[in-house]
């Protein structure tokens, strides 16, 4: 899979303030296009029960009930389903014994048998006002007589009633079924509601009716009753109908062209049952809006379904309202203008926030300029981008000229100020200016100021620094007026690096207990997969995007061997493949026949060959209408979370199963080369970040503990002393020095002068360079890189010819003690993991690894008895 979607643009050319006619001329245009569904035309949309992106009638086949808001199936098999799942029944079996419902009521009610032009009532084939005089007439004939009318008989000599026109209610789709002038539901809710206005009928209204006379209505306070035929909406939610009666026709154009939009799946899976869009309806009518653009998200924010559809809907206007430039004049900027949608992000980034027109213009810019050459992969990007210069912008309005509107005012020390501003509040824990998180209130989410971080502000001074550092080669800083002072005064700033450690035994061993894996397993409710997810990140070692987001076809046999197949989307590897053990295979087989259930409790068929490779193996339960989205991290990080902290053990997080698995690779005698490919690394040296090499691999501890050269000092510099090679091993255990006893760490070596290592006082002023008893290993190899590069500097430096070649001259012998080092790695194949390895401190030296060397002589005598025996 990608990662980003191609769409096709929006039009984007037109004035740039468009009044309510334009937009309706507009939209109008659009839907008058043969391209748009006529389904979405008309004011009363009529949708089938079984349409594939507003489907309203129950998943079970064959039942005529209503689905609940949000969810597959109607009230009664949804009670069964929940009860039935929690014994292990299969979605499948489930779906071929549901017995299917029966509705108790019209959706859309027929016309009467005897009156064509009102509607039956209930169940009945009859109106309202036949079915009132049968079950009269039925009622005397058989107190009277003793025996019941002929049906047919009496239904020959009926007549039909006069229409009553369509329900007076404004929103109402429905045929009046009353003299009253309204649709037998809302009549019996006229009732329940007291009778506003008084509406009432003549005492003999019924037989006038059979007279063929006119029936009027009379009224206590007609202004009363039509304004409750105003606010009540539509009688039925769920019965495949939208009404956008009552509506004015600009609003009426935008929530047409919207569903349009959405059945095209330009919201990314989200789901809108229709009764959600109704209830947005309904509200926009109550409010008497003229357009969603006047609808205020922040007040409908308590009416969640009401808000969130009308968000969707709101963006996907602003894609036909606002041109590219005008959303950047407009202070915001929509990534379709672009064809880009990123995943599993709105298409609106909201750059208000940011108060200077300059500098919000600036990170428009660099927005568009990376849409348009390299699309990122995800928002994370350019939400670094804009929190980062929202801050700078809240210093600038607070405490510069002109609270920073013109560039030209702003100094050095205004930059100066605002970095010790950022690093005052990092160090003593205080809020941000204006960068915000999530927090809660008594459990409702609510904003609050973020505090100032490390990591934060990292973040903050390097985003910023490299906007106003491309802004200055650019050109576009001189020609704003913006002093390059106030640019190169921002620094960067690195937070202190720290990794995550492997897991130790006991806590490795809780989390993979049966009985707490079971306890996992409980919380997924749902069953997701949360505990197919934590084992498969164990086993494979995976990042949790790359198995979180896995595709439905993700395993298969490669000349007998079961392999795992997955996007490694943070380093561009797509499609790739490795080795998984067996029971992790038969453990995704079967994620994939319980996906597969849900995919046929969704469609009510098996998925085509092609959708089984877009399907994800861990659907998400919300915003997936199609099954493509995979689980969310914050869902499984927080059932994780819960789960851990049930457990009587250490703080751990699931990206340590990633550094466990590389420790335990090299343990059990893979390199770094290995490490690298399985875990899809980059580089070695990010393998080597993974696998905590100190401590770690057994044979390159070996291996590098018997490669030492001499020093500088010694009358042949780097001289091999022991290369590990060809030596047995018992031969080299023999010649093994332990250097924890018997040397003592130097800078970039060991020294091995024995008063010196018993504690006495160097004679030679500890001058180890120049000493014979200084020894080199294969751990100090990028330490002499360093002195290398520093002597060349000095040299470089030199104020003349002479001076330079004296430094070099004496530099010679520590030159040719770093090529004797290269070379030895170099022909033991130790090479690239001594430059990997940098180790700074003294103490760094004290792990096995470091502390064993061999005696120059021993070494060169079993040489010279090697030599004799040739």
């Amino acid at each position: 899979m990608t990662a980003l979607e191609l769409l096709p643009t929006e039009p984007t050319s037109g004035p740039a303030n468009r009044t309510g006619t334009d937009r309706l001329e507009i939209l109008t245009a659009l839907i008058a296009a043969p391209s748009f569904d006529p389904l979405y035309r008309p004011d009363v949309i009529v949708v089938p029960g079984d349409h594939p992106h507003f489907r309203w009638l129950c998943g079970v086949p064959a039942c005529e009930k209503p689905q609940e808001p949000g969810r597959d199936y109607c009230y009664v098999h949804r009670r069964q389903w929940i009860k039935l799942r929690t014994t292990g029944v299969s979605v499948t079996d489930f779906l071929s014994g549901a017995v299917p419902q029966k509705r108790a009521s019209w959706s859309v009610p027929p016309p009467c048998v005897i009156c064509p032009d009102l509607p039956a009532w209930a169940s009945s084939p009859l109106c309202q006002l036949h079915a009132r005089r049968w079950r009269l007439l039925s009622n005397y004939w058989r107190k009277k007589h003793g025996t019941s009318v002929d049906y047919d008989t009496w239904l020959a000599g009926e007549k039909p009633f006069p229409t009553f026109g369509e329900c007076l209610v404004v929103a109402c789709p429905e045929l009046a079924a009353h003299p009253l002038g309204l649709c037998a539901n809302h009549l019996s809710r006229y009732k329940q509601h007291g009778r506003p206005g008084g509406a009432s009928l003549h005492q003999s209204w019924s037989r006038r009716l059979d007279r063929g006379e006119t029936v009027n209505v009379s009224y206590t306070d007609k202004a009363s009753f039509r304004r409750w035929c105003w606010k009540s909406g539509p009688a039925h939610r769920v019965n495949g109908k939208l009404s956008l009666l009552g509506l004015p026709p600009l609003l009426k154009a935008e929530i047409k062209w919207t569903m349009f939009r959405h059945a095209q799946g330009h919201t990314q899976g989200r789901s809108w049952p229709l009764t959600w869009v109704q209830y947005l309806t309904d509200h926009c009518r109550l409010q008497e809006l003229s357009s969603l653009a006047d609808l205020d998200l922040d007040e409908v924010k308590g009416k969640q379904l009401v808000h969130q559809v009308g968000r969707e809907m709101t963006d996907q206007l602003q894609l036909v309202y606002f041109s590219r430039q005008d959303t950047k004049d407009a202070g915001f900027l929509e990534t379709e203008h672009f064809g880009v949608r990123l995943r599993g992000s709105r298409s609106h980034f909201d750059l208000t926030a940011i108060s200077q027109r300059w500098l919000r213009d600036m990170v428009w810019d660099s927005m568009a300029d990376r849409l348009l050459s390299d699309p990122p992969r995800s928002r994370s990007g350019f939400d670094g981008l804009r929190r980062a210069t929202t801050e700078l912008s809240a210093y600038l309005e607070a405490q510069t000229p002109g609270g920073g509107h013109d560039p030209r005012l702003l100094t050095r020390d205004h930059m100066v100020d605002f970095v010790a501003d950022q690093r005052h509040r990092a160090k003593n824990g205080l809020t941000a200016l204006s960068i915000y998180c999530q927090g809660s209130n008594r459990g409702n989410a609510v904003k609050k100021l973020a505090i100032v971080t490390n990591n934060a502000l990292s973040r903050t001074f390097n985003t910023a620094r490299r906007l106003l550092r491309d802004a200055l080669e650019s050109g576009t800083a001189e020609t704003i007026g913006l002093d390059r002072a106030f640019i190169v005064a921002l620094p960067t700033f690195h937070a202190p690096g720290a990794r995550r450690r492997p897991f130790p035994d006991d806590v490795a061993r809780t989390l993979a207990d049966e009985a707490n894996l079971v306890g996992l397993h409980s919380r997924d409710y749902e069953d997701r997969g949360l505990r197919d997810i934590w084992e498969a990140l164990v086993v494979t070692g995976r990042r949790c995007g790359e198995v979180l987001n896995v595709r439905l076809e993700c395993i298969g046999r490669l000349n007998k061997l079961p392999v795992f197949w997955h996007d490694q989307t943070k380093v561009g590897n797509y499609d790739q493949a490795i080795r998984i053990p067996e029971r992790v295979y038969q453990l995704i087989e079967q994620r994939q026949s319980k996906t597969i259930a849900r995919f046929v409790q969704r469609f009510g068929r098996p998925p085509t060959p092609q959708e089984r490779l877009q399907i994800a193996l861990f659907p998400r339960r919300h915003t997936n209408r199609d099954l493509l989205k995979g689980a969310s991290r914050g869902w499984f990080d927080k059932n994780f979370r819960a789960w851990v902290n049930t457990l009587d053990i250490a703080h751990c997080v699931p990206h340590q199963a990633r550094h466990t698995l590389a420790t335990n690779l090299l343990r059990n005698g893979a390199n770094l080369t290995h490490v690298k490919r399985y875990l899809g690394h980059v580089s070695v040296r990010m393998a080597e970040h993974y696998v905590h090499l100190a401590n770690t691999d057994p044979r390159l501890e070996e291996a590098l503990a018997a490669v030492w050269v001499s020093g500088p000092g010694s009358a042949t510099p780097g001289t091999m002393l022991s290369a590990g090679e060809p030596m047995s091993r018992q031969e080299a255990e023999a010649l093994a020095i332990d250097l924890t006893r018997r040397s003592t760490p130097a800078e970039g070596g060991f020294c091995t002068f024995q008063p010196v290592v018993n504690g006495n006082a160097c004679p030679w002023n500890m001058d180890c360079h120049n000493c014979d008893k200084f020894v080199m290993s294969g751990a100090d190899l990028v330490y002499w890189h360093r002195k290398r590069e520093q002597w060349r500097t000095l040299a470089e430096r030199a104020p003349d010819g002479a001076t330079a070649d004296f430094l070099h001259e004496v530099f010679e012998p520590t030159a040719r003690a770093i090529d004797g080092l290269e070379k030895a790695l170099e022909a033991i194949g130790l090479l690239d993991e001594a430059l990997a390895l940098d180790l700074r401190r003294p103490q760094d030296y004290f792990g096995r690894v470091w502390n064993t060397a061999f005696r120059a002589q021993e070494l060169a005598d079993h040489s010279a008895a090697e030599a004799v025996t040739e």
